[in-house]
C-alpha cells in the first residue's frame, strides 16, 4: 500500500478498519476536550468500559451473598480462574490446562523459577539478553544469589554488538553453545521492552533443549501483541502481565504456562492451598497433592476484583482474535513508521533513528525512536499537547499504538504535533 501523509488518507484507512468499532469501547483521557493519542499500550492498556460491569458484579456478589459467592455467585469466585484457560490459550498458542492466572508477573516469575531453575555444580548458569527489564535482572541477581552462587559466575548476558541496537539471532545461538554444559536456564523476555525487538523463542528454545537446559519467557510486552505458540514452541514455562495490551488495569494479575510435559514431573515448587486438589481442597489435609495441570503451581486464593477486568479484557481478545489484532497492528505501525519519515524529511538537521528492527516478523506495535538532536524538552512537548508517550535514556521515546483503540487518524495528528514541537523548539 502507498500511504499518504494527510488527514483525509488516514481517515479513509480508518473506515475501512474491521476494527474501529472497538475504538469506542475504551476510555481515553481527554485533553482540551478530545481524544489524547495514546501510545503507552506497553505500559498501561487503556480502560475497557465493559469492565465497570464486571467489577460491579463481583461487588454486588459479594455485598449480597458474601462468603457465599464463592460458591453461589453468578461467577462461583472457587473457580473464577478458570474462565480464563481457553482464551488465553488461545491468545498464546497453549493448551488450556497449560494456562493460570495468579499473582504478578515478578512473583509467578520466581515461582516458575523454583520448579525450572535448579542448579547443580557444574550446570548453574542463566542467559538472558543485556538490558533486560530490570525487575528482571533483580530477579535474576537474587535467584543465584540465593542458591549460593555469584551473580559475575552465574548470569551470561547477550549483548549487542558494537554500534547495533538489536541482539542478532546468531549471537544468542552462539552463547548457548558457549556455555553448554553449564548451561541451567535461558530466560529472556520475547519482546525486549527498550527497542521493542521481537526474538525467535522457537528456535531459542530448540538451541537452549539441545544443551539440555531449561527455557522460560517473560512475555511481558509480548501477550497479546504477537503470534505466540508456546505449546508448539515446546516452552518450559512463561509469564506475563494483564496490564499492557491486555488492558486488564494497574499492576493487575499475571499469566502463566506451564508446558503440559511437565504435569506430571515430581518439580519442586512452592506449595499453597490454592494449588492442592480442587475436589479435596476444603477437607484441610495436611500433605499436598497438586491439581493436575499448571494450576497447580497456583499458590494462594484468587484476587477475584483484580481478576474481574482481566476477564473483561480476555473476552474481548476471544471475541477479535489475535490474527485480526496483528493484521491491524502490522498497518497501523508501518504507517506510524511513514509518518515518522516524513516529518524527518520536512525539517532540516532532524533525524528520527527508529532502533525497532524493520522486519516484521521481528517488530509489534511498538517502535522506538532515538531523538538525534533532540532532547527532553520535545518529550515533554508531546505530553503537553495530548500525546502520552514514554521516555527512555538516553534519548528515546517510545510508541506503542495499540490496534484495540488506536487509529491511522491518530498516527497522522502525532506527526502534526511533533512536527511543530519541533518547529517551535
Amino acid at each position: 500500500m502507498t500511504f499518504q501523509n494527510t488527514r483525509e488518507f488516514a481517515q479513509q484507512l480508518d473506515s475501512q478498519d474491521e476494527l474501529k468499532q472497538y475504538r469506542d469501547e475504551f476510555i481515553f483521557p481527554q485533553h482540551n476536550g478530545k481524544n489524547v493519542v495514546y501510545f503507552t499500550g506497553n505500559s498501561l492498556g487503556l480502560q475497557p468500559k465493559r469492565t465497570k460491569k464486571y467489577v460491579e458484579d463481583v461487588m454486588n456478589d459479594w455485598g449480597n451473598l458474601a462468603v457465599e459467592g464463592h460458591f453461589y455467585a453468578e461467577k462461583p469466585w472457587w473457580d473464577y480462574h478458570e474462565r480464563f484457560a481457553n482464551p488465553l490459550s488461545g491468545i498464546v498458542g497453549a493448551k488450556p490446562s497449560e494456562i493460570t492466572v495468579m499473582n504478578t508477573l515478578t512473583v509467578n516469575l520466581h515461582l516458575l523459577m523454583v520448579s525450572f531453575y535448579n542448579p547443580t555444580t557444574t550446570r548453574y548458569k542463566i542467559i538472558c539478553e543485556e538490558k533486560a527489564f530490570p525487575s528482571d535482572q533483580y530477579m535474576f541477581q537474587s535467584q543465584v544469589n540465593f542458591h549460593g552462587y555469584k551473580t559475575e559466575d552465574s548470569i551470561v548476558e547477550i549483548k549487542r554488538r558494537e554500534g547495533e541496537h538489536n541482539i542478532r539471532l546468531e549471537d544468542i545461538l552462539a552463547k548457548i553453545n558457549e556455555v553448554g554444559d553449564e548451561l541451567a536456564l535461558v530466560l529472556i523476555g520475547g519482546v525486549n521492552y527498550y527497542t521493542g525487538q521481537v526474538f525467535d523463542m522457537k528456535t531459542i528454545t530448540e538451541a537452549g533443549h539441545k544443551v539440555g537446559a531449561k527455557v522460560g519467557f517473560d512475555l511481558a510486552h509480548a501477550a497479546g501483541n504477537i503470534e505466540l505458540k508456546l505449546h508448539e514452541w515446546n516452552v518450559d514455562f512463561a509469564a506475563w502481565c494483564s496490564y499492557k495490551y491486555m488492558n486488564s488495569g494497574p499492576g493487575n494479575a499475571s499469566g502463566c504456562f506451564v508446558h503440559e510435559k511437565h504435569h506430571h514431573v515430581n518439580l519442586p515448587r512452592f506449595a499453597g492451598w490454592w494449588g492442592h486438589n480442587k475436589e479435596r481442597r476444603f477437607k484441610m489435609e495436611p500433605q499436598f497433592e497438586p491439581v493436575h495441570g499448571a494450576d497447580g503451581w497456583q499458590v494462594s486464593n484468587l484476587p477475584i476484583l483484580s481478576l474481574a477486568p482481566y476477564l473483561a479484557s480476555v473476552e474481548m481478545f476471544a471475541e477479535v482474535g489475535m490474527e485480526k489484532l496483528i493484521k491491524k497492528r502490522n498497518q497501523l505501525t508501518a504507517y506510524l513508521e511513514f509518518i515518522l519519515h516524513e516529518i524527518d524529511k520536512d525539517i532540516d538537521g532532524t533525524e528520527f533513528e527508529i532502533i525497532t528492527p524493520s522486519y516484521q516478523e521481528e517488530r509489534a506495535c511498538q517502535l522506538s525512536v532515538f531523538l538525534h538532536g533532540q532532547g527532553r524538552s520535545l518529550f515533554d512537548y508531546l505530553m503537553k499537547n495530548g500525546v502520552i508517550t514514554d521516555w527512555r535514556e538516553p534519548n528515546v521515546i517510545r510508541l506503542a499504538p495499540a490496534p484495540f483503540y488506536c487509529s491511522y487518524e491518530d498516527m497522522y495528528e502525532f506527526g502534526q504535533i511533533l512536527k511543530r514541537g519541533i518547529l517551535t523548539k
